[in-house]
């Protein structure tokens, strides 16, 4: 009787074993090997998902970047309107390096093996261009309720995003020696400065930053 396999769960199981061996190795290469024992399965398993350990790093990165840019578009969704929206993408990008499974990801998908994958420069380059309609979208819509009267949507989508990924940097390699609570607050206070810059730009009025939700998600360990 054949045995029916989850293909799903496989896929996921490959991938968090993925993320705990290049977490452990602190920036040394990890070979398929290593990811299978991790995981318990075989090298037939990976070759069903899989054509390479490339393969393998680029659905790694497509995943978190499409769950990322999900939360903050939902987040964004469930406001009155385009200045809050805006407000809100700003502060839930701004605590993405607050939450530590978040950030020890973010860690391995900048790692230099992970750049080193054929396809990376291309898959950045979605998550940046997937990133930016979606601002542009909110841009949109402050034209049109007058809320942003300077901005240039397209454009301006563009610089918000260039400014949001270098403070992500940024946390990213600066860590508070006096741990989470701190870094949490930190985040806090970037998005505040961060989101008043942006709306004196667009010539919007600073008001209050709406709080994400700052729950840490799934924890690849």
């Amino acid at each position: 009787m054949a045995v029916q396999i989850d293909q799903g769960r496989e896929r996921e199981q490959i991938m968090n074993a993925a993320y705990r061996c290049l977490i452990a190795s602190e920036g040394a290469s990890v070979s398929i090997t290593d990811i299978l024992q991790a995981a318990g399965l075989s090298t037939r398993a990976f070759y069903r998902h899989f054509a390479s350990k490339d393969s393998l790093l680029l659905a790694m990165f497509r995943r978190d970047s499409e769950r990322v840019t999900a939360e903050l578009s939902a987040a964004a969704a469930g406001t009155l309107t385009a200045a809050e929206a805006l407000r809100s993408w700003i502060d839930g990008a701004l605590r993405l390096m607050s939450q530590e499974p978040r950030r020890r990801r973010a860690l391995v998908l900048s790692s230099d093996e992970a750049r080193r994958a054929r396809g990376y420069a291309g898959e950045r380059e979605w998550y940046h261009a997937t990133s930016e309609a979606a601002l542009a979208a909110i841009l949109r819509r402050g034209v049109e309720d007058g809320s942003f009267p300077w901005a240039n949507p397209e454009a301006d989508a563009e610089q918000i995003q260039a400014i949001l990924g270098y403070c992500l940097d940024t946390q990213l390699l600066r860590r508070p020696a006096d741990g989470d609570a701190r870094l949490a607050e930190r985040a806090g206070e970037l998005a505040d400065r961060v989101g008043d810059f942006i709306f004196r730009a667009l010539g919007a009025a600073p008001g209050p930053t709406p709080r994400a939700d700052t729950g840490g998600g799934a924890d690849p360990r």
